[in-house]
């Protein structure tokens, strides 16, 4: 895949899935009214804005990464040539997950909607089921072999690392 494509279809795919996902379906939920704030504390309202922020930095950063770096879209359909190692992926290996779930909680916060906060906590089962059973041993077996085998030794999967890891050190 060149550059120029990869770059094309990480787009097409950063609206048709992060966008979905972590906009189209809480609006869906919530028409994001703002409802009683959560333990009754309007300032945590400024946690769920914060968390919205930095998702969606999280998220861009990734994804141009996915095309630049990795030469290819976080799309299963058209994967990346390169394993990807910089960035977030420095901290923990599924930073896009994270970064998704991140602007779903944060939207939950901010409008104080616990359907959006169940939703959440949904999306984030059905992706540790998808990596644990499907985008862990491709990683491994078909894609990327001791390169992902180092990253999943000193990169956790969840809980970013306080520290970035360096691949080769």
């Amino acid at each position: 895949m060149r550059r120029t494509a990869a770059v094309i279809g990480t787009a097409i795919f950063f609206v048709f899935a992060p966008c979905v996902v972590a906009g189209v379906v809480p609006w869906w939920i919530s028409r994001w009214e703002f409802r009683l704030s959560f333990p009754g504390v309007e300032l945590t309202r400024f946690v769920g804005a914060a968390l919205i922020l930095a998702g969606v930095a999280g998220l861009v950063d990734s994804f141009a990464r996915f095309a630049l770096q990795g030469v290819g879209t976080p799309a299963p359909i058209a994967p990346t040539q390169h394993l990807v190692v910089t960035g977030l992926y420095r901290y923990v290996r599924n930073p896009i997950y994270l970064a998704v779930a991140a602007v779903i909680f944060g939207q939950a916060v901010l409008f104080g909607d616990w359907r959006l906060f169940a939703y959440g906590v949904v999306f984030w089962l059905v992706c540790h089921l998808f990596v644990v059973a499907n985008e862990e041993p491709t990683l491994l077996k078909k894609s990327f072999g001791a390169e992902y085998e180092a990253l999943r030794i000193n990169v956790p999967r969840w809980i970013p690392r306080l520290t970035a890891w360096r691949a080769g050190r």
